[in-house]
């Protein structure tokens, strides 16, 4: 059965990545939400020899394929929810907007910012000028900065009860 209402979080190999999806796991549990993992992966150039490049091929997509189900078994450890598994080739950006614009119910982005010297990444360069989605489609995006613990994500992403006046209890 399809969630009415999900988050997209955007699977990659970097540092930061599990904690953006520790977040987008405890907020869709919190919220009776369904959880999509996007991993892109990059086109293979054709080799020389066309053994070589369709393995490099099956390679990548094996790859692919172990890190979103190791991240969605934690989904379920974490928070007993089983995420939807979406695998895509091609240009992060352009797949990333086809995954947002083929799926309504997604309704919330989460994405994990770097520290590194390459800056925050693509994804999150791209949604801070507004050139994230396409003119059709405007989503809240939650970007989860390096360096915030994984107490502080609980507490963030799960705050527990609200009082009357909307503060948390």
């Amino acid at each position: 059965m399809s969630a009415a209402f999900k988050f997209l979080v955007v699977a990659d190999d970097t540092p930061e990545f599990p904690a953006a999806f520790l977040y987008a796991s405890l907020r869709a549990r919190a919220t009776r939400a369904g959880l999509v993992i996007l991993r892109v992966i990059e086109p293979i150039e054709p080799a020389a020899w066309v053994s070589v490049g369709e393995e490099m091929r099956r390679q990548a997509w094996a790859a692919a394929e172990a890190l979103v189900d190791r991240f969605a078994s934690e989904a379920w450890a974490e928070a007993g929810i089983t995420p939807e598994k979406l695998i895509r080739e091609g240009d992060l950006r352009t797949e990333f907007r086809k995954a947002v614009e083929s799926d309504p119910a997604i309704k919330i982005v989460t994405l994990a910012a770097g520290a590194g010297a390459g800056g925050p990444g693509p994804l999150v360069s791209a949604a801070l000028k507004g050139q994230a989605f396409g003119p059709d489609r405007a989503l809240p995006i939650v970007i989860v900065p390096s360096g915030v613990s994984v107490e502080q994500i609980r507490s963030l992403a799960d705050p527990g009860p609200q009082t009357a006046a909307g503060d948390i209890a």
